[in-house]
């Protein structure tokens, strides 16, 4: 695999959690013809102002005057938008996190939470070759790398 770009997400690395990011969200899901409503403006600000991978419950939690199947509603819409992905996180517990967009990876600490998107995927071809020479035809792939960062080898 050939080195790619990584875009850090986590404790040392702030995000911007501004109107504009909602607004930007917002604007990009109108453009497919999705309806702006306060509740769903209240999904994605939640959303942004996570500082790492964050759970479903999680959002419920901070969103007390939005209903449950509407934060659950939310979140399907802005995945299958690609406005969040899916993490999994080491202990199989499935977690969100705002997306660059775009097919990436994530590298996940396994110590602090931290996360960060490995952009451009070379192991499409190779996954692709290995499926074929089982017989098998790929429709997608999804991979996690766990570990440690920078931060937590050197603690």
């Amino acid at each position: 695999m050939t080195t790619a770009n990584v875009r850090h997400r986590g404790h040392d690395h702030p995000r911007p959690r501004s109107a504009a990011v909602v607004d930007d969200i917002v604007s990009q899901l109108a453009e497919q013809g999705h309806r702006d409503t306060e509740p769903r403006r209240l999904v994605i600000g939640a959303a942004a102002a996570q500082g790492r991978p964050f759970t479903a419950e999680e959002l419920c939690v901070a969103l007390p005057c939005v209903g449950r199947a509407t934060v659950y509603r939310g979140l399907r819409l802005l995945v299958e938008t690609g406005q969040i992905c899916r993490v999994l996180l080491e202990d199989r517990e499935l977690r969100y996190q705002l997306s660059h967009q775009g097919h990436h990876h994530h590298l996940l600490c396994a110590v602090c939470g931290a996360s960060a998107d490995l952009v451009g995927c070379d192991v499409e071809e190779l996954l692709r070759q290995a499926a074929a020479a089982a017989g098998f035809r790929m429709s997608g792939h999804w991979l996690e790398v766990y570990g440690r960062c920078a931060d937590c080898v050197i603690a």
